[in-house]
């Protein structure tokens, strides 16, 4: 678990007047550790397992507020459920492999120079910008 991610969180979630109770708390931690993309309800399995007590409806609750106070981020799939990732990565792309539906991250900087230039050439610089390839293995 990133301790630090888990206090920022902790942080945000007593900014926007949410009290931080053992569920939120235990929350917080599955969250401060996800290396994956997890949905909704697989971050409250993954609380119950840690044996938090947490209803879905505060996993929810939890993941909008945490959203809204930009310390996550929610990564919407065509035809997948929202996923949620820490918002203190730095920059990435994806790939989903949609037979599996496994969330692969990656960066290029051969992307990001030709992205920069298609916007430059049209006379724009890009302020943000989300990559998602679906993809499936070559057989």
């Amino acid at each position: 678990m990133d301790k630090a991610r888990a206090e920022r969180m902790e942080q945000a979630l007593r900014d926007a007047g949410v009290r931080v109770t053992r569920q939120r708390a235990a929350l917080l931690r599955v969250l401060a550790a996800v290396d994956d993309h997890p949905d909704a309800t697989e971050l409250h399995a993954r609380a119950e397992a840690a044996g938090a007590g947490v209803s879905l409806a505060t996993v929810y609750r939890t993941l909008t507020t945490l959203r809204a106070q930009g310390v996550i981020d929610k990564l919407e799939f065509q035809g997948e459920p929202a996923r949620w990732e820490p918002a203190d990565q730095k920059h990435h792309d994806h790939m989903i492999d949609v037979d599996s539906g496994a969330v692969i991250e990656f960066t290029d900087d051969r992307i990001e120079r030709l992205q920069a230039e298609i916007a430059a050439e049209r006379g724009y610089e890009i302020v943000h910008h989300r990559l998602e390839l679906y993809v499936r293995r070559r057989t």
